[in-house]
């Protein structure tokens, strides 16, 4: 019997289920023409010539007129419609055994444990894979603007015959703006209001040419890293059957060569690879081999969140001042704007500065850890605080910026920020509260972090919080003008 897609293969076997015809007693044919043309009425007139004299007879009986319409689940009529697509010389004998057996009570066809159930999921798996890979490989070239033509063109070779759904997909997605795919079976073509379904149209992607395509092969070159390169790893993602039609598959074997001749030696220079793994704690100065340390924040991968961050934000104030404050990490508004305390924790900072006669402009602002840390919550980057490996990672940029500007006083506001500048795990906010201490050639003056401010509930404890801050900015000032005042005794 001859069936030129599932539409006409539906109507057919629902004839022949209700005459009783099985399997065996047919002999199924496939032109190759599109898999969803013909009509349901044109589907016995096709195949009538080719039955045999015993499937004829069967399907003329009187009886049949009355027999009842085959009733088939919606999953399993899915499923078959899906495995339709799958390229095989026999798919239409099988799906007609798979719904035949099932109108004969075997149910467990439909499951992957039977072994008819199983190569049916195989095909309908791997007919899906094909719809998700033409998605994601299918590159329209734009072409010049002409009555009547596409303005732009694409090229695949799908390994089945998934092309009318897929042509639904970029229907939905593009709009009114005309288009055609071409494959060496057949052509889609949408004018803005219908689609179309042809031939084949072309031969190759040969023809097709885009001026906007060498920009994109210019940034591919340029984004492409030498150092990161795993050919098994890009050939598992990508097969070779994509590879020929995509614009960068032609500078790939070049560029994979070049790797190979020592520009991935190259590339390892500036940075080595991060690598997971246990973190073992060593002593830097006994670690090798020694490894290049970034000189600029906007490159530092030195911990795991620049991933995650629109940015690093430095420090901001003086080259020479004489007060440097400290915070923990940027917020969400100074990750945005790329400078420290511009959101309300900043706002705060201003008025302590203004209480406590310290000019803002005249310090030096600055926070321990460089990128923000965060979770999502809702549409919403909440803070979340970093941990001590993030503080040591990051202290190597706030060692430097001491080092440049040799402050005469440190305020560190909050726990975060008091820990990376005395280096230790050890000490607590409350401890060191309105005491100064001396660390190298600064005095340290811990001082409460305005966000806490913020976040205290009650007005008494706010107002306290508050001033601490001022207090703690005034000693600052204070010690500015007595360097000489002796470092509290403990206890």
């Amino acid at each position: 019997m001859l069936v030129d897609g599932f539409t006409t293969w539906r109507a057919v076997a629902r004839e022949l289920l209700r005459a009783g015809v099985p399997p065996q007693a047919i002999t199924w044919g496939a032109p190759g023409a599109d898999l969803f043309s013909g009509a349901p009425g044109e589907a016995a007139q096709h195949g009538g010539d080719l039955l045999s004299s015993q499937v004829q007879a069967a399907a003329q009986e009187p009886s049949n007129a009355t027999a009842p319409r085959p009733q088939v689940p919606r999953s399993l009529m899915e499923m078959l419609q899906t495995a339709a697509c799958f390229r095989d010389h026999d798919r239409w004998a099988f799906l007609y055994r798979v719904i035949w057996r099932w109108q004969q009570g075997e149910h467990d066809v439909q499951s992957p444990a039977d072994p008819d159930g199983q190569r049916l999921h195989v095909m309908v798996k791997a007919v899906r894979r094909e719809v998700h890979d033409m998605h994601a490989y299918i590159r329209f070239r734009e072409r010049p603007m002409e009555a009547g033509a596409p303005h732009f063109v694409a090229w695949f070779e799908p390994a089945h015959d998934v092309l009318p759904q897929v042509a639904e997909h970029f229907v939905a997605r593009m709009g009114k703006v005309t288009w055609m795919i071409a494959t060496p079976d057949a052509s889609v073509l949408w004018d803005g209001a219908t689609l179309h379904h042809t031939g084949p149209l072309m031969s190759s992607a040969a023809d097709l040419d885009d001026a906007g395509e060498a920009l994109w092969l210019t940034y591919y070159r340029s984004i492409f890293n030498p150092a990161r390169l795993n050919t098994q790893v890009m050939n598992s993602h990508i097969s070779s059957r994509f590879w020929k039609n995509l614009p960068e598959g032609a500078l790939v074997p070049s560029l994979v060569s070049q790797a190979g001749l020592g520009a991935r030696r190259i590339g390892q220079v500036e940075a080595v690879g991060r690598r997971s793994g246990r973190t073992i704690p060593i002593e830097a100065e006994k670690a090798q081999p020694e490894r290049q340390q970034p000189s600029k924040l906007d490159e530092c991968r030195r911990c795991d969140l620049w991933e995650h961050a629109t940015q690093a934000v430095g420090g901001e104030g003086p080259k020479h001042a004489k007060i440097m404050i400290v915070g923990e990490q940027p917020g969400d508004q100074e990750d945005l704007a790329g400078q420290p305390f511009v959101g309300p924790a900043g706002k705060l900072l201003d008025r302590v500065f203004e209480q406590a006669g310290v000019e803002r402009k005249g310090v030096y602002i600055t926070n321990a850890v460089k990128h923000f840390k965060w979770e999502p919550r809702g549409k919403r980057r909440l803070h979340k605080t970093p941990a001590q490996k993030e503080i040591e990672a990051c202290h190597y940029w706030l060692e430097k910026e001491i080092a440049t500007r040799k402050p005469k006083v440190i305020v560190a506001m909050g726990g975060t920020a008091l820990k990376s500048v005395l280096q230790t795990g050890s000490v607590t906010l409350k401890d060191k509260l309105g005491r100064p201490v001396r660390h190298g050639d600064s005095w340290v003056v811990t001082i409460y972090h305005p966000s806490y401010v913020l976040r205290v509930p009650d007005e008494a404890s706010k107002h306290e919080a508050f001033s601490v801050m001022v207090e703690g900015l005034k000693l600052a000032q204070e010690l500015l003008d007595r360097p000489d005042v002796p470092e509290p005794p403990e206890g």
